[in-house]
């Protein structure tokens, strides 16, 4: 696919593609011609002139076709709980225009224009997060999505604080509803728009966490007096894991110069804990599990997911590529993976708190009147424990639906919405390591670390003193959870380390 959208650079990339397609809506148009066409002929067209799911049998009268589609819309607007997020709200809106715009839709077209215009305004709906399971579409959330083109539902208000009603937004943005018609509430409404969004806002983030990853564990392994020798590139080559050999590559150029380790070469220690030793394979499998994830994610959103799907032969073709499954499956394997990362760095975050090698124990010189870094361990290994509970398969669950026409459905809505609570977590853990590595590396100067850990370090400085006693450290873990959450650390690093993957 010429035009495909791809996790890095998604914003770019969607802006100039829905730009392309504001100016030039003939796919739009070309897929709208064949279903007018088809609704000439007479006969039943699933979700046109039938009714939904259960109700596919249920004949439609022509007259009755717009308000078939309206009274989709507002039916399936029952989604309950904590509204999606702002961004991944963004992404929804421009995912489905992106998605209809591949001309297998039939959507009419004011309805396709109003969406663009959605997403040239920033006109953002209060979408709340729960209540799709992932199959025949995220239905209750995209249905919340789209009632705004008709005037109905929920926006954010101007100043992003809580929802107002569509018909205000409307008017402060000179907008007028847009009446549906046949086809355009199903086109609307069926999709995996809310899962992919999720994954690819998560995805997204996560191109800078796992380059975060292996600068915060060569962090902490100069602060350990760790070796290096684990990171031998022959030992690699042995086992040839993509990821793990991109992970062993990055340890050796991060520790290039480094007065630490040449400080303790000949200490006589034979072998360091897993945390410092198996960097490359556990950063590895988590760097390979979250490339899958990406390419399926990828895929997903370069594809087109409702029903039914209209082809250039005037085909209209009732099917399930609006089923979550492969998104579930995949959101699924890329929560544990994001997890992985934050239980060997909670690992490493409690080596450097033990003493080990000449640094004070909970890496404060005055303890006992002082509790140190104690307690922001017990965040991490908090952290660390609920990512357990969430990392539970949601992929592996199905209830029937639709009165039993839609008997196996996937939860991948219920996959995309704990990988976003599991990256923040991996986030926080990640976060106190940042904190600890760099206070313990402040205890081993004079000497400096590798060229890219002296750099890391520096930059982990610039926002966050040593600490000589007792303060309220949890603001400087949420600065530490900024500075990661940004990709400041990893770009900052990438720009001394060039090689840095």
């Amino acid at each position: 696919m010429n035009d495909m959208i791809r996790i890095e650079g998604l914003d770019r990339r969607l802006d100039q593609r829905l730009q392309r397609l504001s100016s030039d809506p003939s796919t739009v148009e070309r897929s709208r011609a064949i279903v007018d066409k088809a609704l000439g002929s007479g006969h039943a067209i699933y979700g046109v002139n039938t009714g939904f799911g259960a109700l596919a049998s249920k004949r439609i009268d022509d007259d009755q076709l717009g308000q078939l589609q309206r009274n989709l819309l507002l039916s399936h607007a029952c989604g309950t709980g904590d509204p999606v997020p702002i961004e991944i709200t963004r992404l929804m809106l421009q995912l489905k225009a992106h998605a209809l715009g591949l001309g297998n839709s039939g959507i009419s077209l004011p309805i396709f224009r109003q969406l663009l215009k959605f997403c040239e305004l920033d006109i953002l709906p209060f979408i709340p997060s729960r209540g799709s399971v992932g199959a025949s579409g995220d239905l209750a959330p995209l249905a919340h999505m789209s009632l705004p083109l008709i005037g109905k539902g929920q926006c954010w208000n101007a100043e992003r604080t809580g929802p107002e009603p569509a018909a205000e937004t409307l008017v402060r943005h000179g907008l007028k509803p847009v009446e549906p018609g046949a086809k355009d509430g199903l086109a609307l409404i069926n999709g995996t728009q809310l899962m992919s969004s999720y994954g690819a806002f998560v995805l997204h983030r996560a191109l800078h966490l796992i380059r975060a990853a292996d600068i915060l564990g060569a962090m902490s392994l100069e602060a350990l007096q760790g070796s290096a020798a684990p990171f031998d590139e022959r030992v690699h080559a042995v086992r040839p894991h993509p990821g793990q050999i991109r992970v062993a590559a990055n340890m050796r150029q991060l520790l290039v110069e480094s007065e630490i380790l040449e400080s303790h070469r000949h200490c006589g220690k034979v072998q360091d804990p897993y945390c410092l030793r198996c960097m490359p394979q556990v950063h590895g499998a988590s760097r390979d599990a979250l490339a899958h994830a990406t390419e399926v994610v990828e895929r997903e959103i370069n594809s087109v997911t409702d029903n039914p799907l209209v082809f250039d032969n005037g085909d209209i073709v009732s099917a399930g590529n609006f089923h979550g499954q492969p998104l579930a499956l995949a959101l699924d394997y890329a929560a544990i993976a994001l997890s992985e990362l934050a239980s060997i760095s909670e690992r490493r975050t409690y080596l450097l708190l033990e003493g080990h090698d000449g640094l004070p124990k909970l890496l404060m010189a005055d303890t006992g009147i002082n509790s140190g870094f104690m307690i922001p361990q017990y965040t991490a290994a908090a952290l660390v424990s609920e990512n357990k509970v969430l990392c539970h398969p949601a992929s592996v669950d199905s209830i029937p639906t639709s009165l039993g026409q839609e008997d196996h459905v996937s939860m991948g809505s219920i996959s995309a919405l704990k990988l976003l609570n599991v990256l923040h977590n991996v986030e926080r853990v990640m976060a106190v390591e940042m904190l600890t590595a760099a206070q313990a590396l402040d205890f081993r100067k004079p000497l400096k670390p590798g060229k890219g850990v002296l750099v890391a370090h520096e930059f982990v400085r610039d926002h966050v003193n040593h600490a000589d006693e007792d303060y309220e450290v949890g603001a400087d873990i949420d600065t530490c959870t900024r500075l990661l959450r940004s990709g400041e650390l990893a770009r900052t690093v990438q720009s001394t380390i060039t090689t840095l993957d």
